[in-house]
């Protein structure tokens, strides 16, 4: 087995593709001059605010508050790290891979490299698909949903993992999982012709995601002790911080992806903040009857649930809609964090499948039943068995990938922190930090 650090590894990659992208030709045909819409231009640029707020602190917060205290450190490193690797790969190719720009010709798989390093972006380009917007803010607002993704990867496994082979996964999931994806339903590729409507993210970021997590769960096993020792959350009020900073953010993350200031943004805010608290209530409901008396990790749990279900359709359906996906995805996500986790014995330390994957399968297929053109032309081409092949497409393309990936890992950097460093925490043996007082 060859054991490489992780951040040798990602240099030796920069440094071999650097040059040869950076001398790329500027082979891009821009829109010029740019007929700007300031309303919008400034409604997304807020919107990649708030998106990025998300990230850090919201989730990073939700996340170490629920794990032990001497793992909360190592968690919120995770959040960290995601931020900065995504966002140099994003400058790099990864938006190039994703969207290309508006002369690019692409493909229904991938991208290409034209618009590498940012090459041909001026403050007076645009690109096709939101042209009333400076291409910086375009490529700033999806750089957000990029850097969130693979950090809610995390939750899955938080509390064993070695930050070498994090920092290496998120590398080359975000090149080979995240990008084509990307480009598949957003940049112009195959499931996007089809038809198969993820208005922010429900498929490309929550299903992508919380697959990729429930396959790293599986391949890391269980945390030493899980099932017999108090792994209970060491800090929900940090939990509940991040939760708030999540719903703050998930506006612009929602509303942002009208790509303007306009009827459908308000629309898809409205229905964010209703499907939160429907989904709040629906997990509340079954929690209470399950277990007796309700809980303020469920809660927050329940708020996360709806937030995800309604992501992929926040634009594409009216109030109604967004509350009946509200109120079944609280209950969905409480059957996949604690029934199915608890049938099949898994451990997805913070429930990423749980919440992610499952949310955002409930809320692409019903995307499909309760999206209307009354609210948004696309939805009256709204399709339940679009939506299914754009699942499956999406499921199969993660979790193949993540496997893939997490093997490269196990074999270089290696996967799992030795048990004795498990024991004492991740904080400590991997960052030399603590939070004990």
């Amino acid at each position: 087995m060859i054991r490489l650090p992780a951040s040798l590894l990602v240099l030796a990659l920069c440094l071999t593709a650097g040059p040869a992208l950076a001398a790329a030709p500027d082979l891009l045909a821009h829109q010029a001059p740019l007929a700007l819409n300031e309303a919008s231009t400034a409604w997304i640029l807020t919107s990649t605010a708030l998106v990025l707020l998300m990230t850090l602190p919201g989730l990073a917060l939700f996340y170490g508050g629920m794990v032990r205290r001497k793992n909360v450190i190592a968690t919120i490193a995770h959040s960290t790290a995601a931020f900065a690797i995504v966002t140099v790969l994003w400058f790099a190719v990864g938006y190039s891979l994703s969207f290309g720009s508006s002369g690019e010709a692409t493909n229904g798989f991938i991208g290409g490299l034209q618009a590498a390093f940012l090459n041909g972006v001026t403050p007076s380009t645009a690109h096709s698909l939101a042209p009333g917007l400076p291409e910086f803010v375009w490529i700033a607002y999806q750089l957000s949903f990029a850097v969130i993704t693979p950090a809610l990867i995390a939750g899955a496994f938080a509390e064993r993992i070695k930050f070498s082979a994090s920092i290496l996964f998120f590398f080359l999931w975000h090149l080979l999982v995240y990008v084509p994806i990307c480009h598949q339903v957003w940049g112009g590729g195959w499931m996007g012709s089809l038809g198969v409507l993820d208005f922010a993210g429900g498929a490309v970021v929550h299903v992508n995601a919380g697959v990729a997590g429930l396959v790293a769960a599986l391949v890391l096993g269980p945390r030493h002790g899980f099932g017999r020792d108090n792994m209970a959350p060491h800090n929900l009020a940090l939990t509940a911080i991040g939760a708030g900073l999540l719903l703050v953010g998930w506006l612009g993350f929602n509303a942002g992806s009208a790509w303007a200031a306009d009827g459908i943004a308000a629309v898809a805010a409205f229905n964010t903040i209703l499907a939160a608290a429907a989904g709040t209530i629906g997990w509340c409901v079954v929690e209470w009857i399950d277990h007796r008396r309700p809980t303020l990790l469920g809660l927050l749990s329940g708020l996360v649930a709806g937030l995800v279900g309604v992501t992929p359709a926040a634009g594409l359906v009216d109030p109604k809609g967004a509350f009946m996906i509200g109120i079944i995805s609280g209950p969905a996500c409480y059957a996949g964090a604690v029934w199915l986790k608890r049938a099949l014995k898994y451990d997805d330390s913070l429930d990423a499948f749980g919440l992610h994957g499952v949310g955002g399968i409930v809320g692409a297929l019903l995307t499909g039943v309760f999206a209307t053109a009354s609210i948004n032309p696309a939805g009256g081409n709204a399709s339940v068995l679009n939506q299914l092949i754009g699942l499956l497409a999406v499921i199969a393309w993660s979790g193949v990938g993540a496997f893939l990936i997490l093997m490269v890992c196990k074999f270089t950097t290696g996967l799992r922190v030795a048990k004795e460093e498990e024991i004492e925490g991740l904080d400590y043996t991997q960052h030399g930090e603590t939070i004990h007082q």
